[in-house]
């Protein structure tokens, strides 16, 4: 008989920068940003080991990409758990920022 574990709850903390995944009130994991008013740099995720394979990772970067897409930002995934999980998850490549700049040297 297998237990029923409960799913990750996914918000925003701007003042820490990141966003968090809780599960039972706990503190799963977190995902750091860097935020600018047209772009959202995700930099950093942790699992905390104690919920590894629960599905807190993917949770975390879905909520904060459904977020980013509802407020119309670019995302930057420098951390590579995000770039990794955006590339198998071609829905969401339309968010990746692109150098929109002409200039050259």
């Amino acid at each position: 008989m297998s237990e029923k574990r409960a799913a990750a709850e996914v918000s925003d903390h701007p003042e820490a920068d990141r966003y968090e995944a809780t599960i039972d009130g706990e503190v799963a994991g977190f995902a750091q940003y860097i935020r600018t008013k047209d772009l959202i740099a995700f930099v950093h995720t942790v699992v905390e080991p104690a919920f590894e394979g629960r599905g807190v990772d993917s949770a975390l970067v879905r909520t904060s990409l459904d977020e980013a897409r509802a407020a119309g930002v670019s995302v930057l995934a420098v951390c590579p758990f995000y770039s990794g999980w955006i590339a198998r998850h071609p829905e969401y490549q339309d968010l990746l920022y692109a150098e929109r700049s002409k200039v050259t040297d």
